[in-house]
């Protein structure tokens, strides 16, 4: 029996081009905006049967209660739908490796008239989801078909959680932690251009309400709602300085001018223009590096406007957090890494290791269920959420090589 070799992988990986290329461009047609995914998960289940066993895991609103859930998009339901757990079965002895990554998308972007009408272009297909992320699952179907089609006998598991609504903050990837899992590694599955993130930044989805007393504009006493939430941005702009300048100095993050940045997303405020506003919100997103945990960084928002506001402001706002995500970090020298480090080279890639500057269910892995995790994928960061999403099929088939190999030699037992 012979060893896989990196020909034969790449061979087997390119003649499924046109397949890879057709699953993307269907799975990009489903709208798969959060909450409205399952037609997604119906396509996805019996395309992954192909190469696996495939486990339709029901969601629960039960899912609500937990101290993890995100809400920052109201309404979304959860009777009917699922997320999807593969499992190609290994023949025993070896490492298990678990692959996460999402069949949600973010709503098209200005410009986007046809965002899911996919299309494609000098080997590019552009659409929403392209690379964030159906591409990854794209990726990863393509990595698991050349499997069997090589007649690979893995000693080790691979599994695979293709979750729903990573985009508002994980709940899909919360409910398969909640449920258990148990691997010797995992690969969250985003656009990194084919980089090594071990570490990854966490983050803060915040609600600050504002109310003051509402009147005629050329009448007196009254409070402006809108002027202090512009007041809470400015507090937390300074507070987020001092948190930077507090999170120098740790490793893979420091090579960044702002790794955890502050954005204000949405403001909105008052029903007339002469009219002084009784009620104003401003959401946004806070990062936050390994030095803090997302409950020290809400409690200092919170004492940051106590602090810094009027005595009107201090009794007149409220503080939400709909999204509460922790940094994930993996010693760069752990085998997980070093293994994909060493196929990616192989491949001809350059295997950089690096950290993430976005959040993503890589914490819930990591720190939760302690399987060491890193996050890796084809496509750039840069398309995704734009009107200008896109990833090349040639992207795709270099990663799928690259994981074919890591699984070969991570899962062990890899001779036909």
């Amino acid at each position: 029996m012979n060893q896989l070799t990196l020909p034969e992988i790449r061979a087997a990986v390119g003649t499924l081009r046109s397949t890879t290329e057709q699953f993307l461009c269907d799975l990009i047609r489903f709208p798969s905006l959060p909450g409205k995914e399952q037609q997604a998960v119906e396509y996805a289940a019996p395309r992954f049967a192909e190469v696996g066993e495939v486990e339709r895991i029901p969601l629960s609103s039960a899912l609500r209660e937990d101290e993890d859930y995100s809400d920052p998009v109201p309404g979304i339901e959860y009777e009917g739908r699922s997320n999807l757990r593969v499992r190609v079965a290994g023949t025993g002895g070896g490492r298990s490796l678990l692959f996460n990554t999402h069949l949600d998308v973010v709503p098209a972007s200005p410009g986007q008239d046809q965002a899911f009408d996919p299309r494609v272009s000098a080997n590019r297909v552009h659409g929403r989801g392209a690379c964030d992320a159906k591409g990854q699952v794209a990726t990863l179907f393509t990595a698991l078909l050349a499997i069997e089609r090589l007649g690979v006998k893995l000693n080790g598991d691979v599994l695979a959680h293709l979750v729903v609504e990573e985009e508002v903050g994980g709940n899909g990837t919360l409910a398969m932690v909640r449920r258990g899992e148990r691997a010797d590694g995992c690969i969250v599955m985003e656009p990194t251009d084919l980089r090594i993130l071990s570490s990854v930044r966490g983050a803060v989805w915040f609600r600050i309400t504002c109310t003051g007393r509402a009147g005629h504009s050329g009448s007196g006493g009254t409070v402006s709602a809108l002027k202090m939430a512009i007041r809470t941005i400015e507090i937390l702009e300074k507070y987020h300085a001092r948190l930077l300048a507090a999170s120098r100095g740790i490793a893979l993050f420091d090579q960044f001018t702002n790794p955890m940045p502050i954005t204000f997303g949405k403001l909105a405020a008052g029903v007339w223009p002469a009219t002084t506003p009784a009620s104003a919100s401003v959401e946004g997103v806070l990062g936050l590096l390994p030095n803090k945990t997302h409950q020290a960084v809400a409690e200092e928002m919170l004492q940051a406007i106590r602090d810094g506001g009027d005595e009107w402001l201090r009794d007149h706002f409220k503080l939400e957090f709909m999204y509460r995500h922790n940094a994930h970090v993996l010693d760069p020298g752990h085998p997980l890494v070093k293994g994909l480090e060493a196929c990616c080279r192989q491949a001809g890639t350059s295997g950089e290791v690096s950290a993430m500057t976005a959040s993503c269910d890589s914490w819930f892995y990591n720190n939760q269920l302690r399987i060491p995790t890193v996050v890796f994928g084809p496509g750039s960061l840069r398309f995704a959420h734009s009107n200008e999403e896109q990833i090349g099929l040639d992207e795709i088939s270099e990663a799928a090589v690259i994981l074919v190999r890591f699984v070969a030699e991570w899962c062990g037992g890899a001779n036909r």
